[in-house]
C-alpha cells in the first residue's frame, strides 16, 4: 500500500505506550464530553432524533480515527450537513438519507483512491465561507422556535415562510422556555470568556436539565417530543434500496460527499497548522467514505471531520487516532449507561447549544474580511451565501464554483499578453542582429480556450507583414486544444500573406501538448532558442541576396 493511502493509525502504532495510550485516553475522554451533546443537539436540528446523532458520532467517529488520514482528526455528525439532511429526510423520508449517506460513502471512497482530495483544496475560500455562513443562519434560524418556545405548528422548510409563521406566532412565546434558553446561552458565553477549559455545553445540559425537573417548569424536553427513544445501538442492517430511490436521492449524496470532502480537509489542514504533522487527504477521503457507509449501516447521519472537536482532542493532548477512538467508545458507554436520562433535556438548552454552533460557522469575521478585499471575491460571496439561505445549498455549490471558475479563467485571460518585438528580445545583441523584415512576439501567460480569440486578434493586428515572425513561448506554462487551435489558425493566416512563422523557446509540456495535437504544426517551423530562430533566418536571407543580389533600398 502507498504511503499517502496508509491511514495514519498503522504508523502512528510504532513505538506506542503506555504513556501515549494515557495521553489518548484524556484527550478521548475529553471530546467526548464536548460531542455529546452538540450530537443530540444536531441529531435534532437536521430533522432527525438526538439518538440518531449519537449513533453518528460513535460509528463514524470511530472508523474516522480508524481509518482517516490525519492522525489528530475527530468526526461526527456537523452543522454543515444539518440543512442537506433535513431537506432529503422531508422529501424522501429517513430511509432516502440512510441511502443517500451510504452512497455519498462510496463516492468518498472511490475519491479517496481517484486523487480527489488534492482538487478539494481548490474551491476558493469566497464560495466556503458564503455556504457555510449561510447555513449558520438556517441553522439559527431552525432554533429560534425552540429557543421562544413558540407554537408555530409545523413551521415551513423555507426561510422566509419560517420567519413569517415565526412572526405569526409572537403571542405564544413561553416565560419559561425563554428564561431556560437565555440563561443556558449567558452560562455558556461566561464560560467560554471566563473558564474557557470547562465543558460549557456539558453543563449547560446537566444544569438546565436539573433545574427544569427541580422547579416543574413548564418546558418541553428531549422525552416530550422523542418519545420511547432507543439508548443502545441498534443493529446493522442494509438500508431499502430501490433504482428510483437511488436515483432520486444521487444529487443528495453527490452534495453530502462534497460537504463531507471539504469540511473533513479542512479540518484536516487546521489540526495540521496546530500539530506540526501532515495529513493524508486521499486517505482521509477513503476514511470519511467507510465511516459514513458504516454510519448508514446502522441507520446514523452523514459524518465528517469536526474543527471544532478537533481542535478540542489536540488542546486536550491527544498524540494519535486513538484518542478518536476512545471518544467513540466513550460516548458508546454513555449511550448504554445513561442513555435514559437524555430525555429529561431541554429542548431550550440545545437550541441555545445550536445557537452557538451557527455562531462558530458563522465565521463573521472572515465574512466581514472578504467584503473588504476584491469586488469579484465580495459578489461571489454574497451571491453562494444569498442562494444558499433562500434557493437551495446544492445550487449555492453549484452557482457558487462555477462562477469562481469562471471568475478565475477571466483573470488569467487578462494576464496573457502578447509582447511586441521591443519588449520580447532583452539582450540588445539579438534586437541588433534581427533582420528588420521578421518580427518578434513572445506570448506571457497561459494559452488556454479563455484567451485564444483576443490573442488571435491581437497577432492579426499586425501593421505591415513581414518576411517572418517568430513566436517565443517560453512564458506559456500551459497550453490546451484552444491554444493550439490558435496557433493552427494564426500560421494559416500569417501563411495566406506570405509569412513564415517560426515557433522558439518552447517549455516541455507545450511541446507535448503540441506534438499532440499534430494540425498545429502545419505549416510552421520549430527552433530550440531565439538565437537559433534568428540566425537561421539571417543567413536565408544572406543566402538569398548571394543567389539575387541585394533588394532595392528605398529613398
Amino acid at each position: 500500500m502507498p504511503r499517502q493511502m496508509k491511514p495514519k493509525l498503522f504508523s502512528t502504532l510504532e513505538g506506542y505506550g503506555m504513556e501515549q495510550f494515557r495521553a489518548d485516553a484524556i484527550a478521548g475522554l475529553t471530546v467526548a464530553i464536548v460531542a455529546l451533546p452538540l450530537s443530540m443537539a444536531l441529531g435534532i436540528a437536521s430533522g432527525a432524533s438526538p439518538d440518531k446523532g449519537l449513533v453518528t458520532a460513535i460509528v463514524a467517529g470511530f472508523f474516522i480515527s480508524l481509518l482517516g488520514g490525519s492522525r489528530v482528526q475527530v468526526g461526527g455528525p456537523t452543522g454543515a450537513f444539518v440543512v442537506v439532511v433535513a431537506g432529503v429526510i422531508a422529501q424522501h423520508g429517513y430511509s432516502g438519507l440512510v441511502l443517500a449517506t451510504l452512497m455519498a460513502g462510496v463516492i468518498l471512497v472511490v475519491a479517496g483512491y481517484a486523487g480527489v482530495g488534492r482538487l478539494m483544496r481548490y474551491v476558493p475560500m469566497p464560495v466556503v465561507t458564503g455556504f457555510t455562513a449561510g447555513i449558520a443562519v438556517i441553522i439559527a434560524t431552525s432554533q429560534i422556535g425552540d429557543f421562544f418556545g413558540l407554537e408555530a405548528g409545523e413551521v415551513p422548510a423555507e426561510f422566509l415562510a419560517r420567519w413569517r409563521a415565526y412572526l405569526g406566532a409572537l403571542d405564544t412565546i413561553s416565560l419559561a422556555t425563554l428564561f431556560v434558553g437565555a440563561g443556558s446561552l449567558a452560562v455558556i458565553l461566561l464560560l467560554k470568556r471566563f473558564a474557557p477549559r470547562m465543558p460549557g455545553y456539558l453543563l449547560v445540559v446537566i444544569l438546565s436539565s436539573v433545574l427544569v425537573l427541580a422547579l416543574g417548569l413548564p418546558v418541553e424536553t428531549v422525552g416530550d417530543r422523542f418519545p420511547g427513544m432507543p439508548t443502545s445501538l441498534p443493529a446493522p442492517e442494509l438500508p431499502a434500496f430501490s433504482f428510483a430511490m437511488a436515483q432520486a436521492v444521487l444529487p443528495s449524496a453527490f452534495t453530502i460527499a462534497f460537504l463531507a470532502g471539504i469540511e473533513a480537509l479542512l479540518s484536516a489542514v487546521v489540526a495540521d497548522g496546530m500539530t506540526g504533522y501532515r495529513h493524508r487527504s486521499g486517505q482521509e477521503l477513503v476514511g470519511q467514505g467507510v465511516a459514513n457507509v458504516a454510519s448508514a449501516l446502522f441507520g446514523g447521519l452523514p459524518a465528517t471531520g469536526a474543527i471544532a472537536r478537533t481542535a478540542t482532542n489536540i488542546r486536550a493532548g491527544a498524540r494519535t487516532p486513538v484518542a478518536g477512538m476512545i471518544h467513540a467508545l466513550a460516548l458508546l458507554v454513555i449511550l448504554l449507561v445513561a442513555g435514559g436520562l437524555v430525555a429529561y433535556v431541554p429542548m431550550p438548552a440545545l437550541a441555545a447549544i445550536l445557537l452557538m454552533v451557527a455562531w462558530g460557522m458563522s465565521e463573521a469575521e472572515r465574512f466581514r474580511t472578504l467584503l473588504r478585499i476584491d469586488p469579484g471575491e465580495r459578489t461571489l460571496l454574497l451571491l453562494t451565501f444569498t442562494l444558499t439561505v433562500l434557493v437551495d445549498l446544492t445550487v449555492a455549490i453549484g452557482v457558487g464554483v462555477t462562477l469562481a471558475s469562471l471568475l478565475f479563467m477571466s483573470r488569467m485571460a487578462e494576464a496573457t499578453n502578447v509582447l511586441g518585438s521591443e519588449k520580447s528580445i532583452e539582450d540588445p545583441g539579438q534586437r541588433s542582429a534581427l533582420p528588420a523584415d521578421v518580427e518578434v512576439f513572445r506570448i506571457a501567460g497561459p494559452m488556454f480556450f479563455g484567451v485564444a480569440s483576443d490573442m488571435l486578434e491581437t497577432l492579426g493586428r499586425i501593421d505591415r507583414k513581414p518576411r517572418a515572425i517568430i513566436l517565443r513561448l517560453d512564458r506559456v506554462p500551459y497550453l490546451d486544444s484552444s491554444g493550439a487551435q490558435l496557433l493552427e489558425t494564426f500560421v494559416h493566416q500569417a501563411g495566406q500573406g506570405h509569412t513564415r512563422v517560426i515557433l522558439c523557446d518552447l517549455q516541455q509540456r507545450v511541446a507535448i501538448a503540441l506534438a499532440r495535437s499534430n494540425p498545429a504544426y502545419a505549416g510552421a517551423e520549430w527552433v530550440e532558442t531565439l538565437d537559433g530562430a534568428i540566425a537561421q533566418l539571417t543567413q536565408e536571407k544572406a543566402d538569398q541576396e548571394a543567389a539575387t543580389g541585394p533588394a532595392p533600398q528605398s529613398n
